[in-house]
């Protein structure tokens, strides 16, 4: 056989092989984008570790409460006291004079509890931030307690004199309390272990978290009323002050990192139907405060990570949805075998997404499937209504003839244990110390 038979010979073979994998190009070419835009991140997450400096400054503690139960509120009340603020100032509607008195009763000078008429939290927080006296404003959600050094950490970021805005570590309170708060935590784990601390280490976190945001008085007092009164396509906007905050910030000029030795634990529904609404909710925010990004040029002006991590959220509906009809619809083979494959190539994929969280909670493991259904089921259905009623504005999951926010009160707690809380701080790599 000659040297010019071989080579036809081997290119034949090569058309049979690329005729055979073409049809799975497209899914292919996505897939390494996605996964080559996970690893990056995830590389630069690691090498993000805690800002240390000796920088300290005077604090105010700001939280917006609107009908909170009041025994959620005392318990995160005391966890912010034990860490020595220069003060407190607590926002409560008009009608939670119960709440107000049991505070007074405390007879803690720094604590201040304020009688608001709240027109969502916006307004409440404006009202907190203008009485405010001290450097560093911590804004904090009602239901949000903090594990030991909190406020100490997250100020540390701030010598630098361009750090206008600090994103702290979040957990959920109680998380084995309900499997949809073992979800959330797991999904939580994903977002500040893999993908904020990249960001940050950047200097544009895109949406500093509102259950603790930790901000300078004077990058925040400038831009207070475009936060009061956002507009868009001509509706009043309720809730996604945390985002909007965060892009006002940055819009600014300041930077906002990421301080992973400051952590927080925050309520979390119990329940699926709760677990959703808190989801349309935050897709929702997340749709207009990025869009609004878009149009006023403030997403061109970030670095590339934080760039490329928001349109990569917008698209997400598109991207998973276009991947899922053309493997369900032209590639899936309808058989035994084909279904197990591609169950076990869905799980695998989302079982690596997941590393963070299971080196933290191996038994995890088990809910593998069931958050692999969560992860398509929010991104598909819920994102795609959310979208479509981007423009609905509400809360959802807090209302004026209820206390507490659905699914997340008291009474779906589990009595406090001491052992199961250490070990709960154990996951988040903090110390065995706990505030019942």
């Amino acid at each position: 056989m000659t040297f010019s038979d071989e080579l036809q010979y081997l290119l034949a073979d090569l058309g049979d092989l690329f005729g055979a994998v073409r049809p799975y190009l497209p899914v292919a070419i996505a897939g390494v984008v996605v996964w080559a835009l996970w690893l990056y991140r995830f590389v630069a997450s690691r090498l993000a570790g805690p800002i240390e400096s000796g920088f300290a400054s005077t604090t105010s503690v700001v939280v917006p409460s609107f009908h909170e139960d009041p025994e959620i509120l005392l318990r995160c009340l005391d966890t912010w006291r034990e860490q020595d603020p220069t003060e407190i100032i607590i926002v409560l509607d008009v009608a939670d004079v119960d709440t107000y008195d049991r505070i007074a009763e405390l007879g803690d000078d720094r604590v201040r509890p304020l009688l608001f008429h709240h027109a969502g939290k916006r307004s409440a927080l404006g009202a907190g931030i203008r009485e405010a006296s001290s450097d560093i404003l911590f804004l904090v959600d009602s239901d949000t307690s903090w594990t030991p050094g909190l406020l100490r950490n997250a100020q540390k970021p701030f010598a630098d004199p361009r750090v206008g805005g600090v994103s702290t570590q979040q957990n959920v309170y109680q998380r084995r309390s309900s499997i949809w708060r073992r979800i959330a935590d797991w999904l939580v784990n994903l977002r500040y272990y893999d993908y904020v601390p990249a960001m940050g280490r950047a200097g544009a976190v895109p949406c500093i978290s509102g259950r603790t945001a930790v901000y300078r008085r004077d990058a925040v007092l400038p831009v207070l009323d475009d936060l009061e009164n956002e507009y868009f396509m001509g509706r009043r906007c309720i809730s996604g002050d945390d985002g909007r905050l965060t892009w006002l910030v940055l819009a600014s000029g300041w930077r906002t990192v990421h301080q992973s030795s400051a952590k927080a634990l925050s309520m979390f529904p119990s329940t699926f139907s709760a677990f959703v609404k808190q989801r349309v909710r935050w897709s929702r925010n997340s749709y207009r405060c990025y869009f609004t990004a878009i149009a006023k040029g403030w997403l061109w002006r970030v670095p590339f990570v934080a760039k490329i991590t928001v349109l990569q959220i917008l698209i997400t509906p598109l991207t998973m949805g276009l991947s899922m009809f053309y493997l369900i619809f032209n590639r899936l083979d309808v058989t035994a075998v084909g279904i197990t494959a591609a169950t076990a190539w869905l799980l695998l994929g989302r079982g690596l997404r997941g590393i963070s969280n299971l080196r933290r909670n191996p038994g995890d493991i088990l809910l593998l499937p069931l958050v692999a259904l969560v992860v398509i089921f929010v991104a598909l259905p819920v994102k795609l209504y959310a979208f479509v009623t981007m423009n609905k504005q509400g809360w959802l999951t807090r209302h004026d003839n209820q206390v507490g926010a659905d699914a997340q009160d008291a009474a779906t707690l589990a009595p406090v244990d001491t052992a199961a809380a250490a070990s709960d701080l154990d996951d988040l790599g903090g110390p065995r110390e706990v505030a019942a």
